[in-house]
């Protein structure tokens, strides 16, 4: 899928996008929806979401075609428009989202090998840690052979997690009841949820989590054979897995009522095939998060090595973080990136509602960097840069790049003020290094308005620090 310069082509790169949204989510997604919102706000949250992400997607696309100088993505546009330390905190921000994603990742997929072997519990237990800190540190040594070695793996494992989500999206369509699917559609009889208003809101956190990944493109634009190719296979990739999380969630919803999907446990796919068509549907469904796991888990792997080595390369991440093996990996990025998934890991032995807490605070964590993002796009369409001979398409941009930053906002709104404090708190430590790739140039820190932010960083961390410390925020 790379030509010999080991160039990634579309075919890779859209396996990169679909590659890094699905991965647990989706199997989760039955249960989650139903347990934040009835059908009718469900319905509403994906059309808003379906408009929200797609802008989000051209976002993407329209800075690789306008900014082809820009490598790295969200971190490059981030620090284009917003000066150094707004893209090394988009940088940072995104890094420690993906890894602690990742932490997740290895979670689920022990608890759905608990299915079989009941050894690995829920994915937490000594037997479990064990096993996901050996595929761990393979996976690592298998990125450390190349990048273009490891994205074809990646188209692989992408094409064999399709199948299971097509199977149970034509078995569900053959199985749905439109009775089951209208009996409650505001979910009046289940009144715990709240309004209509609050359901929405509540299950657009959960659509944050299974889009992530979007950007997938964008982050390896360096290594695209094509650039234009980048904008393409993050458009192709959003509309595939919107289809896929659209299909498995409304289906769902006509073959199980919404109080019976909360109640199921996760991956709870599996356990609505299983309702349709006995346990053989189970074991379908569990063999097909396993490989999307283990997909999803080499994409991120590369996600997260290659947004470190992007900033380093321009000197807004320590030096160090800059050195490729002979096989052009970034192998210092990928040895950071494992040991703390490794340390993580075996935090999860001890704390598994932490664990939980930490994969929503990974949700928030990756928002700023879209949030950029999208403010980047809208200020180039604002300032007509790049639009000297196009002012239809500026126009056309300026209401796209308008509504993905609306959206990026509502998300962060949705994620609410204890997660932003809990971020904060994520985000500070990470001006030390910050502070070393500015002296290795020999440049000051900070600017003026770089000081301001950071002070606003820090009392946010503060409070947020008091707060796990006085019990008014919890993990």
């Amino acid at each position: 899928m790379s030509d010999s310069s080991g160039k990634l082509k579309l075919g890779a790169l859209v396996a990169l996008v679909v590659g890094s949204m699905i991965g647990g989510g989706i199997f989760s997604l039955p249960q989650n929806m139903a347990a934040s919102a009835g059908v009718g706000a469900v319905l509403i949250g994906w059309g808003i979401t379906a408009v929200g992400m797609l802008t989000l997607a051209f976002v993407f696309q329209t800075l690789a075609n306008r900014k082809p100088d820009l490598d790295g993505g969200v971190y490059a546009y981030a620090k284009a428009g917003f000066g150094d330390y707004m893209g090394f905190s988009s940088a940072w921000g995104y890094w420690i989202s993906a890894w602690l994603g990742n932490v997740g990742y290895f979670v689920l997929l022990f608890s759905t090998l608990g299915y079989f072997f009941p050894i690995f519990g829920e994915g937490n237990t000594p037997a479990a840690i064990i096993g996901a800190s050996i595929l761990l540190w393979a996976v690592h040594f298998l990125v450390l052979r190349g990048i273009k070695e490891a994205a074809f793996i990646n188209l692989v494992t992408t094409v064999a997690k399709v199948v299971p989500l097509v199977l149970f999206a034509l078995i569900c369509l053959f199985a749905f009841r439109l009775d089951i699917f209208t009996a409650d559609i505001w979910a009046v009889g289940t009144p715990e949820l709240g309004s209509v208003m609050n359901q929405v809101r509540n299950m657009m956190l959960v659509t944050v989590w299974v889009f992530i990944g979007i950007e997938g493109a964008s982050i390896f634009s360096a290594r695209a054979e094509k650039r234009t190719d980048v904008g393409k296979a993050t458009v192709i990739g959003f509309v595939t897995v919107l289809l896929f999380l659209v299909l498995v969630n409304v289906l769902s919803l006509g073959i199980m009522t919404q109080p019976e999907l909360a109640k199921l446990q996760n991956p709870s796919m599996a356990a609505v095939l299983e309702h349709v068509v006995g346990h053989w549907g189970a074991v379908l469904i569990s063999v097909g998060l396993v490989i999307s796991l283990l997909g999803a888990l080499l994409s991120w792997v590369l996600l997260c090595a290659e947004i470190m080595f992007a900033a380093a390369k321009d000197h807004t991440m320590p030096e160090f973080l800059r050195r490729e093996n002979a096989k052009q990996v970034p192998a210092n990025a990928l040895w950071l990136t494992n040991a703390m998934v490794q340390i993580f890991l075996v935090i999860t032995l001890f704390s598994s509602s932490t664990y939980l807490s930490l994969i929503y605070l990974a949700t928030s964590m990756i928002l700023v960097p879209y949030l950029w993002s999208a403010a980047y796009a809208f200020l180039l369409a604002l300032r007509s840069e790049t639009y000297e001979q196009a002012l239809a398409e500026r126009k056309k941009d300026l209401i796209i790049g308008g509504i993905a930053l609306l959206y990026a906002i509502w998300l962060l709104y949705a994620g609410g003020v204890k997660y932003l404090l809990l971020s904060a708190l994520l985000y500070a430590p990470g001006a030390i290094l910050f502070a070393k790739a500015k002296r290795e140039v020999g440049k000051p820190v900070f600017t003026n308005v770089e000081n301001l932010i950071f002070a606003a960083v820090v009392i946010g961390a503060l409070v947020a620090a008091f707060g796990l410390y006085d019990g008014f925020l919890t993990l």
